[in-house]
């Protein structure tokens, strides 16, 4: 056989070919299957041991990301490239035309001088989360010329679902950070300033204060504060200083538990409805004399059965200690607060349209809708008030003439008193249509006051009065404050106890309010 191998060359050459080129596969193959094992082996060892050391950002003592350096060590090529550019492009170093191509369509909107303004700007915008980030990025991209960041926090993996451009590379670190590196990429011309700090009265001046001057510039005090802090503290102690000192303001109300976007308005504070953190602003803001006059953000959307909402804490986590040490810092959330990631931008692209416009003195705008449009649903509750008033006068004190009788309460009163102790509703049904005030006992002893000559006036403080329908009105007045029976007789324990919560909580303002 080997013979008859050696006689045909052919063969021969045929054989060794296939022999030849099965090595060669087998090599490939075997080639091929290394390389899969050694990157397999390299990942696998790459991923740490649950007890090795690490290098996660550690968080300073008010819950903050420590700041990250822009270093080859920590700092992505793209970022690095970023860095760079946005360097130069601040100098001067960037075509001119290049960015007006790229903001040909807001300069065709908004027209040269629009844009001008816009670009020659210096917006502030307060907490860097859901809301604030793209707020951030809508006035980036639309050529804003400097934007201060200010926030505290760290992006975490919750903050993806909401925040406008953080990644998963930028967990662990801080927001505005965050922000500034990635929205540099975008429009590197723009001049950002990262605070990376918690917003507190006593910081306002230096965290509101003018962006520094320059050998090209003087300082420059700001144009526009976009108030997108989820704090309560925070945010009255910022919208204060902001009226106090006549700085131009936005504020965003609640997002969370929302999901209804055409219920989201842009109107005065004092006609933001249905929100519990736009009420409680409102009622802090009173208390410093601030009423209106703040443009805010807000839905009008309510709760319901089935939607989501802030849930009480676990009495397990109660047990735990003071809830009030469950959060970051005092005051803050100690739970999660259910956010469908879309309504934070619905919120802050709000803020920025409202900004930008504002800045460019678009034609019409800022005619939104104006305190509620209800002043003459407070007038007319002011009336049927005063109206009860001389009847119980006349029925209660005999041969009393009741005829200019005066009552201590506005109708800045009765706007306060329904919309803001009793929630828009009845205290007896719920109801919330055909509102009216009302005496909640029968007036005793020396109630009407006839001191001054020529002057009448009842004593009745605004804990004394209830939110009742029109009809529970007349029934009250004829079983209650005309008859014999008591109101807990009437209408029960728990709706007592509605009303005297009501008015410990009233009370409570008024004695902060001095």
């Amino acid at each position: 056989m080997s013979s008859w191998i050696q006689d045909s060359p052919r063969l021969s050459l045929g054989l060794t070919a296939v022999v030849s080129g099965a090595l060669a596969a087998s090599a490939v193959i075997g080639l091929q299957n290394a390389k899969k094992w050694y990157s397999i082996h390299d990942l696998k060892g790459s991923i740490p041991d649950a007890s090795s050391k690490h290098d996660v950002e550690k968080i300073n003592d008010f819950g903050g990301a420590a700041p990250r350096t822009e270093d080859s060590s920590t700092l992505s090529k793209e970022d690095e490239r970023g860095i760079a550019l946005a360097r130069r492009a601040r100098l001067g170093d960037y075509d001119e035309a290049l960015i007006l191509e790229q903001l040909a369509r807001n300069r065709v909107f908004l027209t040269d001088e629009g844009l001008h303004a816009l670009r020659n700007a210096f917006v502030i915008i307060v907490g860097c989360g859901g809301v604030g980030s793209h707020a951030a990025a809508a006035l980036a991209r639309s050529g804003c010329g400097k934007i201060r960041l200010i926030d505290f926090d760290q992006v975490t993996l919750s903050s993806l679902n909401r925040h406008a451009v953080a990644t998963l590379a930028d967990v662990g670190t801080p927001k505005v950070a965050c922000l500034q590196r990635r929205l540099e990429q975008i429009v590197p011309w723009t001049h950002f300033d990262a605070v990376n700090q918690l917003y507190s009265a006593e910081a306002s001046s230096t965290l509101l204060g003018p962006w520094p001057s320059s050998s090209s510039s003087p300082a420059q005090t700001p144009s526009f504060v976009i108030d997108a802090i989820d704090n309560i503290d925070s945010k009255v102690a910022l919208l204060a200083y902001c009226h106090s000192h006549s700085l131009p303001v936005i504020s965003s109300m609640g997002a969370g538990c929302k999901s209804d976007p055409t219920r989201v308005f842009v109107g005065d504070i004092s006609a933001s409805t249905d929100d519990p953190l736009s009420r409680s602003t409102r009622r802090r803001l009173r208390l410093q004399g601030v009423k209106a006059g703040i443009p805010v953000i807000y839905s009008s959307e309510k709760t319901a059965p089935g939607k989501a909402q802030l849930l009480p804490l676990p009495e397990e986590q109660y047990a735990s200690g003071s809830a009030s040490e469950l959060g970051i810092l005092p005051s803050f959330r100690a739970r999660i607060l259910p956010v469908l990631g879309t309504m934070p931008a619905v919120f802050g692209l709000c803020a920025a349209n409202h900004v930008m416009l504002s800045l460019a003195s678009y034609p019409g705008h800022g005619e939104y809708i104006s305190s509620k449009g209800r002043e003459k649903m407070y007038d007319g509750i002011l009336a049927q008030l005063q109206g009860l008033e001389e009847r119980l006068a006349r029925s209660l004190i005999p041969g009393f003439d009741a005829t200019g009788l005066r009552i201590p309460v506005n109708a800045e009163d009765v706007g306060y008193l329904v919309d803001e102790v009793w929630r828009g509703r009845s205290a007896i049904s719920g109801l919330t249509s055909r509102l009216a005030l009302v005496r909640w006992r029968k007036p005793r002893g020396e109630w009407v006051d006839t001191r001054t000559e020529g002057q009448k006036a009842v004593r009745v403080g605004l804990d004394e009065l209830v939110c009742v329908t029109k009809d529970e009105m007349l029934a009250h007045e004829r079983r209650v404050l005309k008859g014999d029976e008591e109101p807990e007789e009437v209408y029960g324990r728990e709706v007592a106890e509605l009303v005297e919560k009501r008015w410990a909580e009233e009370r409570g303002y008024r004695a902060q309010r001095g």
